[in-house]
């Protein structure tokens, strides 16, 4: 009884899943794919979302507060133009710190490492020449000079100085020691920040001078677009504060960076390590990322932030544009390579990444994004997507299109809101993508519900009709009965020539083979050209232009559509002589005779009510085969009757005379299509199109004398001699065929 009342429940809830709107089962699965996309955050998810990131910050950067005392010694292109190449002798920058110590600079913070001896210095100069006597007076003066690191270690030791480190995971290298303290509420930061295994730091006499040491680590994302500062960073297993978190430190007179961590604020991390929550610099607080990153809020680049380093060096630069600042000396020169790209520009120099952060620090104008962000987000997706599904199977899909384009607008709304307002960075883009997948989705799965009718004609008649025609039926079921109506049309007719030669020489498999071969590119050429392909009859095919759908230039499309075949047939009998060739064998050249006319003809369904076909009727049809025909005669692949030349009068077309086609009482004229427009415009056709047309002439005359010297203009034309070949041996026979 047990198993049977398990098998019941089991039933009602397989029962209950199959009720479901198919509509409901296909959101549902849609928003759990999107939830678990966006919880496992690939590349292209973050992407979409920095880039709404970065629009906002286009849109609405931090103003630069000139109040702010932070300002960047710039080693510009125009300071090494004055002072020399790059590195500088440690003694001008000692004298940088000093003039700018004397005028009351708050901190002066290098953003350059200083790994090896000064190049410049007297004792270097004492070891690079001291095994030349004659230079022994100056190796031991120079061996008697002070140091210019000593020196520069003394400047920097009378400033509120900071020295760079750069964290490297490739060095085992010891960093220098930590100045900063640190107080830690909660776990180890250590476990969450970015880690090194080794650094290069400065010359130990000039990390001992300096007032603080800090890291110049920065980390892009995978675009090489900086968004974000480490505020922390492990070198070896120790803590060190990024280079503007230490000069906010020195500024202030603190001696403690505090971090918490997940765990250990009132309000609990639910025993999981989730991270770095915030640092602190005396009454400064910044917000971080789990990681200890911090968003940058950037500013347009300005120029007021900027100090020209030889303006320190020659005393023209603005007392006041240091005292009491907080400087930092780097370099913008394009040379030292020290460029970033930002949201705001694609070449910043490195130091005004640190500038702006700490300008950041300093005005407590942040970009946070907070730890719910993720769940509203989510939430939002969820809730929205279900209701826009619920609303399409009740409402349908245009209202429900209204209700979902208003919530998002809506959400888009409060995002820009919450970014001006309180600088917190929530993600409108990808729920309101997912959504309209979901709605997408869902509107198509009632789309295809009630397009089975229609894909059952195409089902029915995609064997039998043309692909347009099957088209129009399926939005018209009132077409699918016999009858027609009467249109101007262009007909082609193409036809193999010799073909009963080719055949006898292939099996039944290798002739099928070797038309569809020949056919498929054909047809290729006859549908891109917007024919329509009536029929083929083993070895011809006959295509229409201007119908079922209508096409102005319909007479020019299919004169391209013959060229075309031609030029086709010559690239097919080029492969086919490469693989007799190869199997050592003689290829037969194949041939194709084409007709092209035009004229009004009756289109519409023939047959009968239980079978029927797609078709032309009319006389224009039978004088197109009749001018394939024609072909022969005149020894050209391709000939247009005199209405197909004047719908299309912009080919390059040869008249051949006047002709009775077989079946046809009255005579009329016919062309040689030899080109398209293109051909028609050179200065070449239109010399020939003047000779063929004296040639004419003087065939009518019957001047013997005459008609020779045409002749010999014509032929001058070599890719035509088959065509006058024809005339002269037409001429010559005096065949009623020629022209008159």
């Amino acid at each position: 009884m047990i198993a049977a009342r398990g098998d019941q429940r089991r039933g009602s809830r397989v029962s209950t899943l199959r009720a479901l709107p198919a509509h409901a089962l296909l959101a549902g699965l849609l928003l759990l794919v999107a939830v678990a996309l966006r919880i496992a955050d690939p590349e292209p998810v973050a992407r979409l979302r920095l880039a709404v990131f970065d629009t906002y910050l286009q849109l609405a950067p931090r103003q630069l507060d000139a109040a702010l005392p932070v300002r960047i010694v710039d080693i510009d292109d125009a300071s090494l133009a004055r002072v020399g190449q790059w590195p500088w002798p440690r003694g001008k920058l000692a004298e940088i710190v000093e003039r700018l110590t004397a005028a009351g600079a708050r901190t002066v913070t290098l953003d350059l490492i200083f790994a090896e001896p000064d190049r410049l210095s007297p004792a270097e100069f004492a070891k690079l020449f001291a095994d030349q006597p004659e230079l022994r007076p100056l190796v031991d003066k120079a061996g008697e000079l002070p140091s210019s690191d000593a020196r520069f270690a003394g400047a920097l030791g009378a400033a509120a100085s900071v020295l760079g480190v750069a964290g490297e995971s490739s060095s085992s290298a010891p960093g220098p020691a930590v100045r900063a303290r640190f107080a830690i509420a909660g776990d180890d930061p250590l476990q969450f920040v970015p880690r090194y295994a080794g650094a290069v730091r400065s010359l130990p006499v000039l990390n001992d001078a300096a007032k603080g040491v800090g890291a110049v680590n920065w980390l892009p994302e995978r675009d090489q677009v900086v968004r974000r500062v480490p505020l922390l960073v492990a070198i070896g297993g120790e803590l060190y504060p990024s280079l503007p978190l230490e000069a906010l430190r020195v500024g202030m007179g603190e001696s403690t960076v505090f971090v918490r961590s997940s765990g250990g604020s009132s309000v609990g991390a639910f025993g999981q390590r989730t991270g770095i929550e915030q640092v602190r610099v005396g009454k400064t607080v910044l917000p971080t990322e789990a990681d200890g990153e911090l968003w940058l809020r950037f500013s347009r680049p300005d120029r007021r932030r900027y100090i020209s380093a030889h303006t320190i060096l020659d005393g023209t630069y603005e007392p006041a544009s240091i005292k009491g600042r907080d400087i930092l000396i780097g370099t913008s020169a394009v040379g030292l390579l020290d460029l970033r790209a930002t949201p705001l520009d694609t070449a910043v120099p490195g130091v005004e990444v640190h500038a702006q952060a700490l300008e950041q620090m300093l005005s407590g104008e942040h970009l946070v994004r907070p730890p719910f962000a993720l769940g509203l987000e989510l939430v939002y997706l969820v809730g929205v997507g279900a209701a826009l599904a619920w609303l399409i199977g009740r409402l349908g899909a245009t209202s429900a299109a209204v209700v979902g384009g208003a919530a998002i607008l809506l959400v888009f709304a409060g995002s820009w809101i919450a970014y001006r307002n309180t600088g917190y960075l929530l993600d409108p883009v990808y729920p309101s993508l997912a959504i309209l997948l979901v709605y997408l989705a869902v509107s198509l799965a009632g789309y295809v519900a009630t397009e089975r009718e229609r894909w059952r004609v195409r089902a029915a008649f995609g064997h039998y009709v043309a692909a347009p025609l099957v088209e129009e039926l399926a939005r018209n079921h009132d077409k699918l009965k016999l009858g027609g109506e009467t249109r101007e049309v262009t007909v082609l007719f193409a036809d193999v020539r010799g073909f009963t030669n080719i055949a006898e020489g292939l099996s039944a498999e290798a002739l099928i083979a070797f038309l569809n071969r020949m056919f498929t590119p054909l047809s290729e050429i006859i549908l891109e050209e917007r024919g329509t392909i009536d029929k083929f009859m083993g070895d011809a095919v006959m295509a229409f232009w201007n119908a079922p759908l209508a096409d102005p230039a319909h007479a020019a499309n299919a004169c391209r559509a013959a060229l075309r075949m031609q030029e086709q047939l010559d690239k097919l009998n080029d492969l086919w002589a490469a693989e007799a060739a190869a199997r050592g064998e003689a290829a037969h050249k194949v041939e194709l005779g084409i007709g092209l006319n035009t004229g009004a003809c009756c289109v519409g369904n023939v047959g009968s009510p239980q079978r029927f076909d797609y078709s032309i009727l009319g006389d224009v049809v039978n004088v197109a085969s009749r001018l394939e025909g024609e072909t022969k005669t005149y020894g050209v692949p391709i000939v247009v009757g005199e209405s197909t030349a004047r719908a299309a009068p912009d080919m390059a077309l040869l008249e051949l005379g006047s002709v009775a086609v077989r079946g046809k009482q009255r005579a009329e004229r016919i062309f040689a299509l030899v080109g398209d427009e293109a051909l028609a415009r050179t200065p070449g056709f239109r010399q020939l199109l003047e000779a063929h047309q004296l040639l004419l002439t003087s065939i009518n005359e019957g001047d013997a004398d005459q008609v020779r010297a045409a002749y010999a203009a014509c032929a001058a034309h070599g890719s035509y001699a088959r065509l006058y070949a024809a005339f002269s041996r037409l001429a010559a026979a005096d065949q009623p065929k020629s022209a008159t």
